[in-house]
């Protein structure tokens, strides 16, 4: 398509060229290119059509990359990376060897700091700030974005706290849409609804410091008293309380509204230049300017492919295919928590993403929707747990992360029956290095009295989320994103603790695996068949990582002088380690061959495309286990 501005922006520097009376039709040329791009390159939409005036404008008021822009929540940032020389490479967002698909330093130096996980913004521009006043530095500036549910990570108010305790001037702008993936819930959202501020009194009081610093009235000692006296002066005007930022003596401007962009660009200019850290809170419709993404802001969070000119999306045909493993476990938990009253569901800001929704629907009343706040959904679950509920905490791998110390202080210390019900564990495709699950076996196996388990069809990971109800102490149940497998055979067996089963029996090679990847390593010993016909390898799903099948392991190390361990996550600590350390320390002396993802952080691309890369599709598989069996 061709654009009278877009086609001659490759930099902030030729926006800048423009008058600002042609930014809102440089916005309606930015909105129109990201709904073309992603109508048939899937990505994040919604998101990134509420922050188009914001972006304009603030690389219009901005001198970036000398000035510091630091996103919260990488999804929003389409507009940014299109303004920033990456226009005619957009094509190529979130696909193999091509844009990522958040902010990341690695790829431009307009991106300031990595941008996957939320409630990091301010936290990250602080730091920045400050560093800046440890050099000296006054002229660059810079900016945290927070918002699409970001501002209920624990992480934001903690940079917030830190924000008031510091010499800074950073400026932190709230883009308040009311929405994560989900809408948002929570007193803070509620809150933010209920802010009201003037703008002339906004004005009035620039204009009061102004006059003051000319007339020498304004001294670093009496900053803090003016700022409190301007505070209760706003609260007497707006006939409002002093709202939480003023509270910490954060300058506080807003609400205003976030898709006028001459608007914005006015009063960036005014308080950009502002001594003292500062807020700036703007109201924005996830999805704005593209009709089906304001009616539907979930669906349209990211949407998959679509027709751009009626919003009809691709529809793929999904008859005779088996569950996704997200429904498997949205379906199995409203089945359990029906039978039982002491069951009930916890995720941060992910209900649709889990499929927590299903049970949400039927008992709202127990599903808890905690918003992006991982850390408190581990301790709000083992609070419950302590009081003999049976909380099934769900929590993306790379998300649960950001939980382990609450794993480990407020669960598993007291020993407490909280089901980790870890979705998207393992490689999850076009999102990438921030959102694959590769560590979750490696920092969970270590903490005493966790117990850890992933299915390898879809009727396992039934089983273990029932299995898990009638345990004790804390019960971790990883599972991969997309479609599962159904159970084509009775030999599986029903689920016992710490008991893996074999699968097909051999003499010349023993392989081990955990999880989905099973699924592959069958595949692959079928082609090895195929290659080497006298080939004769024994398989077995372990099912547990901890307690593991000691059984099995002792039955392998006898019999097998080579094992090969398969894994869909990183092989230091994982299945892999716990084979090597049994052996070792039984006087074993098989050779152990580990696959799975080295140490490394994976790239970004489709699931196929990257177990190539890792060597670890059917056909990697198949040449590890020939080349084992040369050994």
């Amino acid at each position: 398509m061709e654009y009278k501005y877009l086609n001659t922006i490759d930099s902030p520097d030729d926006l800048k060229k423009l008058p600002v009376e042609a930014l809102p039709d440089v916005c309606q040329e930015l909105r129109d290119f990201i709904i073309s791009e992603l109508s048939h390159n899937p990505g994040h939409l919604a998101s990134s059509l509420g922050t188009v005036e914001l972006t304009v404008a603030l690389h219009y008021t901005l001198d970036t990359p000398n000035d510091k822009l630091v996103w919260d929540v990488g999804h929003q940032a389409y507009a940014h990376k299109i303004l920033t020389g990456r226009r005619d490479r957009f094509c190529t967002n979130r696909k193999f060897g091509g844009l990522a698909p958040f902010p990341t330093p690695m790829e431009s130096e307009y991106d300031s700091f990595v941008a996957g996980h939320a409630s990091n913004s301010i936290s990250a521009a602080l730091g920045m700030e400050i560093a800046h006043k440890v050099e000296e530095d006054t002229e660059s500036k810079v900016v945290a974005v927070i918002g699409d549910g970001a501002m209920t990570g624990g992480l934001a108010f903690e940079g917030l706290n830190n924000t008031s305790m510091n010499k800074n001037d950073l400026l932190i702008v709230l883009n308040d849409n009311n929405m994560a993936i989900d809408p948002i819930k929570g007193g803070f959202t509620e809150y933010l609804v209920s802010l009201t501020t003037s703008s002339m009194y906004n004005r009035r009081r620039w204009q009061l410091y102004q006059w003051m610093l000319r007339h020498h009235l304004l001294r670093e000692e009496n900053i803090g008293k003016l700022r409190r006296l301007s505070n209760n002066l706003k609260a007497l005007f707006s006939r409002q309380g002093t709202n939480i930022f003023q509270g910490l003596n954060l300058k506080y401007f807003g609400p205003t509204d976030g898709h006028d962009v001459i608007e914005l660009v006015r009063i960036l200019n005014e308080i950009k230049n502002h001594r003292g850290p500062k807020v700036l809170h703007i109201i924005t419709t996830k999805g704005k300017g593209y009709a089906p993404a304001e009616n539907n802001q979930t669906v349209w969070h990211a949407p998959g492919e679509f027709n751009p000119e009626n919003g009809e999306r691709k529809k793929s045909n999904t008859n005779n295919l088996p569950p996704l493993w997200q429904d498997v476990f949205g379906e199995t938990l409203l089945e359990l928590a029906k039978n039982n009253k002491k069951i009930v569901g916890v995720t941060p800001a992910m209900p649709s993403g889990c499929s927590m929704t299903i049970m949400q629907k039927e008992l709202p009343e127990r599903v808890f929707d905690v918003g992006i706040a991982e850390g408190h959904a581990v301790t709000f679950s083992a609070g419950m747990a302590k009081e003999g509920i049976i909380p099934y905490c769900n929590i993306y791998s790379s998300f649960m992360q950001r939980a382990y110390d609450n794993i480990i202080h407020d669960v598993a210390l007291q020993n407490l029956h909280v089901v980790l019900c870890i979705d998207r564990a393992g490689i999850v495709g076009n999102d990438g290095a921030t959102h694959h699950g590769l560590f979750d076996m490696a920092y969970l196996r270590p903490i005493p009295n966790m117990q850890i388990c992933s299915p390898m069809k879809a009727d396992d990971l039934r089983q273990m989320l029932r299995l898990a109800e009638t345990m004790e102490g804390p019960v971790a149940i990883r599972y991969p994103r997309g479609r599962s497998v159904e159970t084509d055979r009775q030999s599986s067996g029903t689920c016992q603790i710490g008991k893996g089963v074999a699968l097909c029996e051999g003499n010349d090679l023993a392989v081990l695996s955990i999880g989905a990847i099973g699924n592959t390593v069958e595949e692959a010993i079928q082609l090895c068949k195929e290659k080497q016909p006298d080939c004769s390898i024994a398989h077995w799903d372990m099912r547990w990582l901890k307690p593991i099948d000691e059984d099995i392991l002792a039955h392998v190390g006898r019999h097998y002088r080579r094992i090969v361990t398969v894994e869909d996550g990183i092989t230091i600590g994982g299945l892999g380690s716990a084979v090597t350390e049994y052996m070792t320390e039984h006087g074993h002396t098989a050779k152990v061959t580990r696959l799975g993802i080295n140490n490394q952080f994976v790239e970004h691309g489709s699931t196929n495309e990257l177990y190539h890369l890792l060597h670890l599709d059917k056909e990697g598989i198949c040449a590890s286990l020939l080349s084992a069996l040369e050994q």
